[in-house]
């Protein structure tokens, strides 16, 4: 897979392709990344790509021609050219998967006070990070560029990508690494039980229960099981149930003191 970012600021990017996953990914082969200078585009004497907004107003706007014949420069019939707006919809996990499915995806970095408007019907897709306001969209490519690299096969390990947040529509269950006692907040005991299935169990509780509390837009969403709502009553009545009790009592072995 090959990604092409268009930016006033290549150089906000260098950093990205030298490090952990990505590093990999773009040694393995699995990734390619160009990093394209619009100014380099620009056709006016001085090198200049804004101007004042036609009109008046604050600030300024991104002129056409640089983008568009960068675009050109790079555009082929299986590119997929995303330019990053408010306008565009919320980025989300989803969206990450279906562009892992590209061969090509360009990614324009706007800047200043937005990028003239007869830009958008060179653009496949807008997209938005979210509703706040930055200085200009080399975040938000480095967010899809990391989001997406890290699905294609052999990025990371398949496991790796078995259980994570927002897959299936879920946050992801509570996490520990050693040491099990850390200022007397200890790992819960389930954990070492030593029992696959029982763990797998309480970690679907802890998730319905932290998507539901801290994500109650995605928890709607979800189409519960019976068995899922019986772990929600589980949860509520603060109780251990049975199935946790027997798991733990055959484990106590393996369960630290």
């Amino acid at each position: 897979m090959k990604f092409t970012t268009l930016s006033l600021f290549p150089q906000f990017l260098d950093a990205f392709h030298n490090f952990s996953i990505i590093k990999r990914a773009i040694g393995k082969g699995i990734v390619e990344i160009e990093d394209v200078d619009i100014r380099s585009f620009s056709k006016d004497k001085w090198g200049r790509t804004d101007s004042p907004p036609v009109g008046g107003g604050a600030g300024l706007i991104q002129k056409a021609q640089p983008i568009v014949d960068a675009i050109r420069a790079v555009k082929t019939q299986n590119s997929h050219l995303i330019m990053f707006s408010p306008r565009g919809k919320t980025y989300t996990q989803e969206d990450a998967r279906r562009l892992a499915k590209y061969s090509h995806i360009i990614l324009l970095s706007g800047h200043y006070e937005g990028i003239d408007e007869r830009v958008g019907k060179y653009v496949d897709e807008e997209l938005s990070i979210g509703d706040y306001v930055l200085t200009g969209g080399e975040i938000p490519s480095l967010v899809v560029m990391d989001s997406v690299i890290r699905l294609l096969d052999g990025a990371i390990t398949g496991e790796s990508l078995g259980e994570e947040s927002f897959d299936g529509g879920l946050l992801e269950y509570p996490q520990y690494a050693e040491p099990y006692d850390f200022e007397g907040d200890k790992v819960p005991d389930i954990l070492y039980c030593g029992n696959h299935t029982a763990i797998e169990k309480w970690r679907r509780k802890k998730a319905l229960a932290l998507t539901r509390e801290r994500r109650p837009d995605l928890f709607e969403k979800l189409e519960l099981s019976k068995q899922d709502k019986k772990l929600l009553q589980e949860e509520d009545s603060g109780e251990v149930p049975e199935w946790e009790k027997r798991a733990l009592e055959k484990g106590s072995r393996f369960i630290k003191k």
